[in-house]
């Protein structure tokens, strides 16, 4: 995995231009059910977002590819999961490790729309809760707005702490 980190984080670091379209596709990764399982992107974006402040690389155009990718990426899980129904229970990784729908349908049974926005901070929770809101059938307003807020979040607190934190402390070491 420090491969991949150090891999990315280089390429970005000599070719800032793909920064945007880089962070679209990890955030997108890191929320899409199924390929969020395989693709260590929250450590990846969390070394970004230190590129961020380490580089000078403008925030906010990285910031929002990071909230449009997380988005997207929760949009799809959801409408996978209402288009398809009872289908997705023959998928993998939920035909060899059937408790993962199981726990996100607790969850989501428990938390609502509440849970669409906290399971977007839990690891194993934010592969599943998205697909398991559309197959719970909720109402896709609903789901929109707490993926939008949660996106949101989600993506200041991984690239944020790197991207100003950097600062803070040079300037907070420097006087």
């Amino acid at each position: 995995m420090e491969v991949w980190i150090s891999l990315i984080t280089d390429f970005v670091r000599q070719h800032q231009v793909w920064a945007i379209p880089i962070v679209f596709l990890l955030a997108f990764g890191e929320s899409l059910a199924f390929l969020s399982l395989l693709l260590p992107a929250t450590i990846i974006l969390l070394g970004l977002g230190a590129l961020i402040g380490e580089a000078g690389i403008p925030f906010w155009p990285i910031y929002f590819a990071a909230v449009a990718g997380g988005f997207f990426g929760d949009r799809l899980s959801y409408w996978v999961g209402d288009h398809y129904q009872q289908r997705v229970y023959g998928l993998w990784p939920f035909t060899r490790h059937p408790a993962m729908l199981a726990r996100g349908h607790v969850f989501f049974a428990r938390w609502g729309i509440a849970g669409v926005f906290l399971g977007r901070f839990f690891g194993p929770l934010r592969a599943v809760v998205p697909l398991v809101a559309g197959l719970c059938g909720m109402s896709r307003p609903g789901f929109q707005l707490a993926n939008l807020l949660s996106a949101a979040l989600w993506a200041f607190g991984l690239l944020a702490p790197g991207a100003f934190g950097l600062r803070w402390l040079a300037r907070f070491v420097g006087q």
